[in-house]
């Protein structure tokens, strides 16, 4: 592919305004909401040939999340594209102020591989709404998903105006060499820099979801069993493989044990004895990643699971207890079935604990306590989250998610992604009919005055 002359393509298109109007735009959603449904069997097939995803799992967090964000986008569109009026002040009178939503025009996503449809389908939405030519590469890691992102878009839009680039390193590279409108990357810390550093060199805007290491804190306050079966559902989604998951615990010593107790019999009651000979069990995406998650498990530490099957690419549900700081689990993001465990005395010593790391994607706090509730909210930087539950913060689109400091920058989701995609232009309107003169040369001391009364 020719992805000098495809953006060329795009460019072109975006030139003859025919993304412009709320008929074309919403026209290209109803499009995509209608191939996504007619092709739910192939997605959910993909799915299971990439990942193993069940079909529950297929549409509880991928296709049902999609077609969701797809119906509150267009419910609202319309009123989003209007110009939104903001107050003049009396220095400017008389005049009109108001913001115009402008799209940006042919813009990149660079999605990953563990939620491979619902990261290329959401914020492909928000650039569609907001008017503008995409240009879509999926990840490698994830062939099956990404040959149906393919084949679904090359039936609901031209080339011109909605495109799908795959391959790997290489076509990244070859499409950050271009001069993008605006970037949205999902994926790694690392490749995130690299996205930022060639964005640079062309003033491109980015937006990156990126990851890290997300803390969840049980205090003694907190209810252990829900907990237990909270932190388990948001561990053990997709097999870890999620940028949001508990990726340590940070635990309440005097409640430590009781609790780990309630998190392994969780483990058995949604996976069974042995999760290794469950179907519905998500397996590592590839053998690199298999090796690497197998490679962080100690086994003097484990007090659950710890075992792998190399020819499934499936891992145990594995607890490792009386972890410190130092361990190599502690090291990078797990992104797979291992749940490391810490202690505190004093839920001070966790956020600590937290603030003394990079700023995660995501927080998870379990306790009753208002004021233990309210350190973690005022005192922790962390890019979303939640209280008593976890991972269902990012499972709405009537709030923004993204990540803060090394976990990512910008947002999306709902109107945050229509407003990611789309720049606002600042206009005053000024009137014709009156021209106050206290702007203009020579100033005198009444012009002065009236400065001053105006402006402080």
């Amino acid at each position: 592919m020719d992805i000098q002359a495809l953006i060329a393509a795009q460019r072109a298109h975006f030139n003859t305004g025919a993304t412009l109007p709320l008929s074309a735009r919403k026209a290209a959603l109803q499009r995509l909401r209608k191939a996504i449904k007619a092709h739910e069997g192939g997605i959910r097939a993909a799915l299971k040939a990439d990942l193993n995803k069940s079909p529950d799992e297929s549409y509880m967090c991928e296709v049902g999340l999609t077609l969701s964000e797809l119906s509150f986008v267009e419910k609202r569109l319309a009123r989003w594209m209007g110009d939104r009026p903001h107050a003049t002040p009396l220095a400017q009178f008389p005049a009109w102020s108001f913001t115009v939503q402008e799209p940006y025009g042919v813009v990149l996503i660079m999605s990953p591989w563990n939620y491979p449809f619902l990261l290329t389908m959401e914020p492909l939405i928000g650039a569609i709404a907001a008017g503008n030519c995409c240009v879509v590469k999926p990840s490698a890691y994830s062939p099956a998903v990404s040959a149906i992102i393919r084949d679904l878009l090359a039936e609901c839009f031209p080339p011109e105006f909605v495109s799908v680039v795959e391959g790997g390193r290489k076509e990244n590279q070859a499409l950050l060499d271009q001069k993008f409108d605006y970037i949205f990357f999902t994926g790694g810390v690392e490749v995130g820099k690299e996205v930022m550093s060639k964005a640079a060199k062309h003033l491109t805007p980015v937006t990156l979801e990126l990851g890290g290491k997300s803390p969840c804190i049980v205090d003694r306050t907190a209810r252990l069993d829900l907990a237990a079966k909270r932190i388990v559902f948001g561990k053990l989604l997709n097999c870890g493989q999620t940028c949001v998951a508990p990726d340590y615990l940070l635990i309440d010593r005097r409640v430590k044990d009781r609790f780990l107790e309630y998190v392994k019999r969780w483990i058995t009651v949604m996976y069974g004895q042995n999760p290794l000979d469950n179907d519905g069990y998500v397996r590592m995406v590839n053998r690199k990643h298999f090796d690497r998650v197998m490679g962080l498990i100690d086994p003097e530490k484990v007090v659950f699971g710890g075992k792998g099957d190399w020819s499934t690419l499936k891992i145990q549900p594995t607890i490792l207890d009386n972890v410190t700081p130092e361990d190599p689990v502690m090291g990078e993001e797990i992104f797979g079935p291992v749940l490391p465990v810490l202690t505190f005395d004093r839920v001070e010593e966790a956020a600590a604990f937290v603030n003394a790391r990079p700023r995660p994607l995501a927080l998870y706090l379990f306790s009753q306590d208002k004021k233990v509730q309210e350190l973690f909210l005022r005192r922790a930087s962390f890019g979303g989250g939640c209280v008593n539950d976890t991972i269902v913060h990012l499972a709405t689109s009537r709030m923004p998610f993204g990540g803060v400091g090394g976990s990512g920058m910008g947002g999306y989701h709902g109107k945050a992604s229509f407003d990611t995609f789309s720049h606002q232009k600042s206009i005053v309107k000024k009137s014709t009919l009156v021209d106050l003169p206290i702007r203009y040369a020579p100033y005198t001391p009444a012009k002065s005055k009236l400065l001053r009364l105006f402006l402080r």
